[in-house]
């Protein structure tokens, strides 16, 4: 896997807690940087985690599925980004608390959800020729700094940027999906 490779799936897994983090912004009453930095590590550090637990999980697996290991991070990230879209476009309003301080428990759990998708690409990179440790950091680095952005423009911003957002996001997940599947029979052709 390529350095931009690694920088789409990066950028794409922080759009999910991008849109976390504009409603969390936007349900504080003015958003101050310590809290905004706060949250960022809070999902950054879970974010990066996540795709290291799913690569394990993808390494035991690795040597009874690996025939069909280009056709599983296919459909897996393919699966990832129709659902990341279909959030996206959803009109569905949430009930959310307007609380006057994010608690780290708060935090934390929400920061777990959306770090769920991370997991299933850890699982898929680990039937490919990636550093999971180089991509973990990039997909922890991208979310810090996507997550503390989204807090302090969320009051302005609102919600619809998050939703934005994740519809890019599953439309750069479904793009490295097919990418993948082109390389591997492009490669599988030239041999």
């Amino acid at each position: 896997m390529n350095v931009l490779s690694t920088v789409f799936i990066a950028l794409a897994m922080s759009t999910d807690a991008f849109a976390a983090a504009v409603g969390k912004g936007a349900a504080l009453h003015k958003p101050r940087l310590q809290e905004a930095l706060r949250t960022g590590a809070i999902f950054g550090v879970i974010e990066a985690l996540t795709p290291v637990v799913g690569w394990a999980i993808g390494q035991a697996a690795a040597p009874y599925v690996a025939a069909w290991d280009h056709w599983i991070a296919f459909v897996l990230l393919g699966v990832l980004g129709i659902r990341m879209i279909h959030e996206g476009f959803s009109t569905a309003e949430e009930e959310v608390e307007k609380p006057r301080t994010h608690s780290f428990w708060m935090l934390a759990v929400t920061g777990f959800a959306t770090s769920i998708d991370a997991m299933v690409v850890g699982v898929s990179l680990a039937f490919m020729d990636a550093n999971i440790i180089a991509t973990a950091a990039a997909i922890g680095l991208a979310t810090f700094t996507m997550v503390t952005l989204g807090v302090m423009v969320g009051r302005v911003l609102g919600v619809i940027v998050g939703k934005r957002a994740e519809i890019i996001g599953g439309v750069i997940l479904i793009v490295i999906g097919g990418l993948i599947l082109y390389e591997h029979i492009g490669h599988a052709q030239a041999v």
